[in-house]
């Protein structure tokens, strides 16, 4: 089950929205304030909610799917007071958010609701995708030294934390799944070995690094970068990133030496061949010119995925998006622009002296 097309009207930052996905790779960026996050965030609300709606027993009402959706969109973007009306595009008088998200098997979700509604969408087509859903949210901060307790303590108190880090921690929590690795997995996993050298183990949801000739670490001792990518490997041999399951990474960058995030691309690469829909949002240079170069030269992907690259910049009539299946054919890249900026600014001072 894969995500084919977003549209927004008036959600958030966005006026209007109307952008298709690839069933592979999407590599979103864009100035801080332009919305990346929250186009995660969205997406994973809406997919989370299917997962937990094709796990509930008996019949999928629409009040059903209401609630669901409401609760997951209050523990993901946290609005005060609970308010879903404050996701709406802030204007005088009132104003109305629209969403649509269509996936393949002809599977459509469509909403809506005003920004004096605080705890009610309306919803004017739920097709449910007929392939399991898998969703998989990595935040920009580690959870996984964090874990043991984490989920009891969310449940029973009232914590400042998005819901997206209590998710992760519940797949976490699952034990490894019984017998031998595939061979796609054991590829993923191999990419990540170029940069963690170690095994990751969990007891009594402990987290470890377990390092041949070293003996084990426990998580709160690695590096910030290295837990994040433990983090990943965890998900993979525990099952819950599999073929069909959708990760959202955010900034995969935080924390991690330029060094770390060629093979980290090749990591993700292996795992859109897998079968994983990845969706993830980047201020770095170099996670955008690995994929670029995947998507331009055979020879970087065998399989030749498709990539889709998505600018949000800013006009004065507001965020604007584009999308290309490579990175050369954007207009708008804040990240190019600051380095031709950066280069410009030190032209004029080396000649100046």
């Amino acid at each position: 089950m894969k995500i084919q097309r977003l549209e927004l009207q008036d959600f958030m930052i966005f006026q209007k929205v109307d952008t298709p996905f690839s069933p592979n790779i999407n590599i979103i960026c864009g100035e801080n304030g332009t919305g990346k996050t929250a186009l995660l965030k969205l997406l994973y609300s809406c997919l989370k909610s299917c997962e937990v709606l094709q796990n509930t027993k008996g019949d999928v009402t629409k009040e059903k799917i209401e609630s669901v959706l409401v609760s997951k969109l209050q523990g993901v973007f946290r609005p005060d007071k609970d308010s879903i009306g404050r996701l709406v595009y802030r204007r005088q008088g009132s104003g109305r958010a629209e969403i649509a998200v269509h996936f393949d098997e002809d599977a459509l979700w469509k909403i809506g609701f005003g920004n004096r509604q605080e705890k009610h969408v309306d919803i004017t087509a739920s097709k449910l995708p007929d392939t399991a859903v898998s969703a998989v949210y990595i935040p920009p901060k580690e959870i996984i030294s964090s874990t043991e307790n984490f989920v009891s303590l969310y449940s029973d108190y009232h914590i400042a934390f998005e819901e997206t880090y209590y998710d992760l921690a519940r797949l976490l929590e699952r034990p490894l799944k019984k017998g031998a690795n595939t061979a796609e997995q054991n590829a993923v996993l191999k990419s990540f070995g170029k940069i963690l050298d170690g095994n990751v183990i969990q007891k009594d949801k402990v987290f470890y690094l377990q390092v041949k000739g070293a003996g084990e670490f426990e998580m709160g001792l690695v590096s910030e970068g290295y837990r994040k990518l433990a983090t990943i490997m965890y998900l993979i041999l525990s099952g819950s990133l599999s073929k069909n399951a959708i990760l959202f990474w955010d900034e995969p960058e935080t924390n991690m030496n330029p060094k770390m995030i060629q093979p980290m691309t090749e990591a993700m690469i292996e795992l859109a061949k897998l079968g994983v829909q990845i969706f993830i949002t980047t201020h770095d240079y170099f996670i955008q010119q690995c994929f670029n170069m995947a998507a331009m030269y055979p020879k970087a992907d065998s399989e030749n995925l498709q990539y889709n690259f998505v600018s949000l910049y800013r006009t004065e009539s507001g965020v604007e998006m584009e999308s290309a299946s490579r990175l050369t054919d954007l207009t708008h890249n804040a990240i190019m622009e600051e380095f031709d900026q950066l280069y410009d600014r030190e032209q004029e001072l080396l000649y100046e002296h």
